[in-house]
């Protein structure tokens, strides 16, 4: 291994595979008590950091000199009929692009059923890694992935004498369907790889909890907050809205997907809750949100939505908007910019 004493600068070849980092980014965001979005020129400075600390060189000769990130994007077209998320789209472009990060998109494809999947990512980032180790002569690649496809890429690339890094997370969820999931980190990938670093275990460190280089590994929350209403609401709503203790809801057929809904939130948990409904409560996540930050919604606050049935046949409420709040919210775009 090279000393402090050497003058070679120790170059790093970052890779994302953004499916991933985006889960994991949201984890941070709507269900762990941190509440923010990882920063990419955080996470940047915590890398050059371990990779000096493992390699035992000066951080000033430990230098990121290539970044990329691949991940799997629908149609100008689906993402128009998203509301914003076109612009949150370019908004993180922007964002990989002011640290350097280069991007590599593939369509997402329609797969049996309807449901939209990344193909071809996984291969893309490990054949785009391997060759630019070649010609670039990466010192140590960090991988930010969990998936055990990526155990030949290690293999190969310690074959040239390059040691890898992985940043790893696992932690549990409920998904956008109201099922509980796990992400967990392939354990032959860890076995592979020269410097595995279980992120969430660093970042749970009771001891490092004001440690400056944890901390900046999340993008700070603005305390300023503004509701603003973007969604035209002038139109008759199909149920009256309920706050507090009113005894009777009036929302009793939720088949109808064509229909608009309006009532209030209920619950709220680890990004997800429910809204008042009769004779059932009904589900929503933190990606039927739109144009509100999860995290500024509070019980009672009143919402208009649409409903959806999910992979398992349950019905959930989807296409949310805020019309009142019971306090003054902030914008989403808060989350996103580092």
């Amino acid at each position: 291994m090279p000393n402090s004493s050497q003058k070679n600068l120790t170059q790093i070849g970052v890779f994302y595979d953004g499916n991933y980092f985006h889960h994991v980014s949201n984890y941070y965001t709507y269900i762990h008590e941190r509440r923010s979005r990882i920063s990419i020129s955080g996470l940047h400075n915590f890398i050059r950091q371990r990779v000096a600390e493992e390699e035992n060189t000066d951080i000033r000769l430990t230098q990121i000199v290539d970044s990329h990130y691949f991940r799997g994007r629908i149609t100008a077209k689906e993402a128009s009929q998203k509301e914003n998320q076109l612009y949150y789209d370019r908004l993180f472009d922007d964002i990989l692009m002011s640290e350097g990060v280069t991007t590599h998109y593939l369509p997402v494809k329609a797969v049996p059923g309807g449901y939209k999947q990344e193909k071809g990512i996984d291969v893309w980032l490990a054949l785009e890694a391997f060759e630019l180790a070649i010609y670039k002569k990466y010192s140590v690649v960090v991988l930010v992935a969990s998936d055990g496809d990526y155990v030949p890429l290690v293999r190969k690339l310690n074959t040239l004498g390059i040691r890898v890094m992985i940043l790893s997370w696992d932690f549990e969820y409920t998904d956008d369907y109201g099922t509980p999931r796990t992400t967990r980190t392939a354990q032959d990938l860890l076995e592979e790889v020269s410097y595995p670093q279980a992120m969430h275990e660093i970042i749970d460190n009771r001891l490092k909890r004001n440690d400056s280089l944890i901390n900046n590994l999340f993008v700070p929350r603005t305390t300023e907050k503004v509701f603003t209403k973007s969604f035209n609401y002038s139109t008759t709503p199909l149920s009256q809205s309920v706050t507090g203790e009113d005894s009777d809801i009036p929302v009793t057929d939720l088949t109808d997907k064509d229909k608009r809904y309006v009532s209030t939130i209920l619950s709220l948990k680890n990004g997800f809750g429910f809204i008042r409904c009769n004779p059932k409560n009904i589900f929503f996540h933190y990606t039927g949100l739109q144009e509100y930050d999860f995290n500024d919604l509070e019980l009672d606050d009143t919402v208009e939505f649409s409903v959806a049935v999910n992979e398992e046949g349950q019905t959930i409420a989807t296409d949310i908007h805020v019309i009142t709040s019971n306090a003054t919210t902030s914008s989403t775009e808060e989350t996103l910019l580092d």
